[in-house]
C-alpha cells in the first residue's frame, strides 16, 4: 500500500485537490452572506494567501503595465463566473450547478479557435451538440430549477473566457502571480460594484459559521487547491490532468448527496443528463489527447 502511494503520490495530490474544488459547492450553499459579497471575501482571502505563496517563494516577476490590465480585467470574469456559480447553487442546488457547469468544455471549444485562431475540429462541434443535448435534459426533467441551470450555464461561459485566455498569457508570468492579479481585479470589481451599486448595503461583516466557511473557502479551497495543483500538475501528462479535473462536478454530486441528502436527490432524467455530459468531456479529452490538436 505504501508503494503505492509513493507510486502515485501526485495522482493523488491530484484528486485530493480536485475534490477540494468540488467541496466549494457544499461550502456555498451553507455560507449564508449574498453571493456578490461571498466572492468579495474569497477572492479576498485568497489574495491573501497568495500573496503570502508568492513571498515565501520570492517569485514576484514585475509585469508590463498593459499585462497587469488585462490580469486585472481577467479578474473580472473569474469574479463573475464565481457570482453566478455560487447564486446557481443558492437558488437551485449543487447537483444541478455542478453538472450544468460542466457545459463551459462546449464555450472552450467556440472561443479556442476565436483567440487561438485555428480551424474548428468537427469532432468538437459534434461534442458540442451532446453537450446541449444533456443540458436540454436537464431543462425538461428539472423545469423548477431553470433559474439555477441559466446561472450556471452563464457561470461556465464566463469560465470558458478565463481559461482560455490564460492559456493565451501564461507564458508572461508564473500562475501565482497570474491569480494574484487576477484575485486583485475580481476584488476591486466587486468592491466598485457594491459602492456604486448597493452604497447602501456595503460590505457586511459575515457571522462566525461563515467566516469560518469563507476562511476554508478562500485558503483552502482557493490558494492551497491552486498552489499544490501547479506543483502536480508539472509531473503529470495534459490528458492525466484533464481527465482527473473534469472529475470535479462527479465528487461534488456526492459530496452533495452524502451532506444534504434528499435535497439533492433528482430525477433518472437529470441523472442521465448530467451523464450523457460527463461522458463528452471525456470523450474530449481522450480525442484530444490521442489526436495531439490541443493548442
Amino acid at each position: 500500500m505504501l508503494n503505492f502511494i509513493t507510486k502515485y503520490k501526485n495522482h493523488l495530490l491530484l484528486h485530493f485537490i480536485v475534490l477540494i474544488w468540488g467541496f466549494t459547492g457544499i461550502l456555498g450553499k451553507v455560507i449564508t452572506i449574498d453571493s456578490t459579497v461571498l466572492v468579495w471575501y474569497r477572492m479576498s482571502i485568497a489574495l491573501v494567501g497568495i500573496l503570502g505563496f508568492i513571498v515565501v517563494k520570492q517569485n514576484f516577476k514585475l509585469l508590463r503595465k498593459a499585462f497587469k490590465i488585462k490580469f486585472i480585467f481577467i479578474g473580472f470574469v473569474v469574479a463573475a463566473h464565481w457570482i453566478c456559480f455560487f447564486e446557481a447553487i443558492k437558488v437551485s442546488n449543487v447537483s444541478v450547478t455542478l453538472a450544468c457547469l460542466s457545459s463551459a468544455s462546449l464555450f472552450v471549444a467556440v472561443l479556442e479557435p476565436l483567440f487561438y485562431k485555428r480551424k474548428i475540429i468537427f469532432y468538437e462541434v459534434l461534442l458540442g451538440a451532446l453537450v446541449i443535448v444533456g443540458l436540454g435534459m436537464i431543462f425538461n426533467f428539472e423545469p423548477q430549477y431553470s433559474l439555477g441551470i441559466v446561472l450556471a450555464i452563464t457561470s461556465a461561459f464566463f469560465a470558458a473566457i478565463f481559461s482560455t485566455v490564460n492559456g493565451l498569457f501564461v507564458r508572461e508570468a508564473s500562475p501565482s502571480v497570474i491569480s494574484f492579479y487576477e484575485m486583485v481585479g475580481g476584488v476591486v470589481g466587486i468592491s466598485l460594484y457594491l459602492l456604486f451599486m448597493q452604497p447602501e448595503n456595503g460590505i457586511p461583516i459575515p457571522s462566525q459559521t461563515d467566516l469560518i466557511y469563507l476562511l476554508i473557502l478562500g485558503l483552502i479551497c482557493t490558494a492551497f487547491a491552486f498552489v499544490i495543483s501547479v506543483e502536480v500538475l508539472k509531473t503529470l501528462s495534459p490528458f492525466t490532468s484533464s481527465i482527473s479535473i473534469n472529475m470535479e462536478p462527479v465528487y461534488a454530486i456526492f459530496l452533495a448527496l452524502f451532506f444534504f441528502g434528499d435535497s439533492e436527490k433528482m430525477t433518472f432524467g437529470f441523472y442521465s443528463g448530467a451523464l450523457l455530459i460527463f461522458l463528452t468531456i471525456l470523450s474530449n479529452a481522450w480525442l484530444k489527447s490521442r489526436l495531439k490538436t490541443t493548442p
